[in-house]
């Protein structure tokens, strides 16, 4: 086994089971994530409750199944959104390029100036905190990085020879721009969309973690964490679960677009 399979089928082992254990999660869970339990709180790990209870006694199992729905979700709209918006822009500027080009690629350098995770908590601490308030904000920040991307891609490929013939045959711009230079960049293009898909999951738990991300009655890994930072040290399970969601999720689609990439690239 060649060391891109490895990294390849081990991303895509634990890609499968963590969209799994999310998609499941939004269907079905052992207990009600809400439900609160006076006995079971603090409740140590155990055949009824595997990863415990938390500090209202409700099922952590459960509430990390239905968080990790919820960020699952929240990070594929955020990168629908970001990097649909930032495909038709970085295409349409670097393979057009002129004044225009000039113009969207200074306001993505005074955008890049500042972390986007940092410009989503201003623009989270004015329009409010919220499912899709945090889609909205998270999705529209992800647009400027994908656009540089797609952009610089373009630049290259834009004078090859295959796209010079395609232009002396008449074909138009819109079917050079998306059937023969796209297919060219998804090696590169397909590294920004893991990047930008764990960077979706991070920046959501942080929001949720500083309490202007999800809020109740949905339930959110980040929230979570947040709950548990007071007693870690007294009952570490109540971080655990969650934490090891994040951290499996991000390694399994790193791992996984790398492995794609080289293939793609060979």
């Amino acid at each position: 086994m060649t060391k891109r399979n490895w990294y390849g089928r081990l991303g895509l082992v634990l890609t499968v089971l963590m969209v799994g254990f999310a998609g499941v999660g939004m269907f079905w869970t052992p207990y009600e994530p809400t439900a609160m339990v006076g006995a079971d709180r603090y409740a140590a790990p155990s055949l009824a409750h595997p990863f415990g209870c938390d500090q209202l006694g409700r099922d952590i199992l459960s509430r990390t199944m239905e968080g990790a729905g919820s960020t699952l979700m929240i990070a594929l709209a955020v990168l629908a959104i970001g990097f649909v918006a930032g495909l038709l822009i970085g295409a349409f500027c670097g393979y057009f390029g002129g004044v225009v080009d000039a113009l969207v690629m200074r306001i993505c350098d005074a955008l890049a100036a500042f972390p986007s995770i940092l410009l989503a908590l201003v623009v989270l601490a004015v329009i409010g905190p919220g499912k899709y308030n945090v889609i909205g904000a998270l999705g529209i920040l992800f647009i400027p990085s994908f656009a540089r991307l797609v952009r610089g891609e373009f630049l290259k490929v834009r004078d090859r020879d295959f796209v010079r013939s395609a232009r002396l045959m008449g074909v138009s711009n819109g079917r050079i721009l998306f059937v023969h230079i796209l297919p060219n960049t998804w090696p590169t293009l397909l590294s920004g969309l893991t990047i930008g898909f764990n960077n979706a999951v991070l920046s959501e738990a942080s929001m949720s973690y500083l309490s202007i991300g999800v809020t109740a009655p949905d339930v959110s890994l980040g929230r979570m964490l947040n709950e548990a930072q007071a007693v870690w040290s007294t009952a570490p399970w109540c971080m655990l679960c969650p934490a090891l969601v994040v951290v499996l999720t991000i390694l399994g689609v790193s791992l996984l677009g790398e492995g794609l990439r080289e293939r793609m690239a060979a």
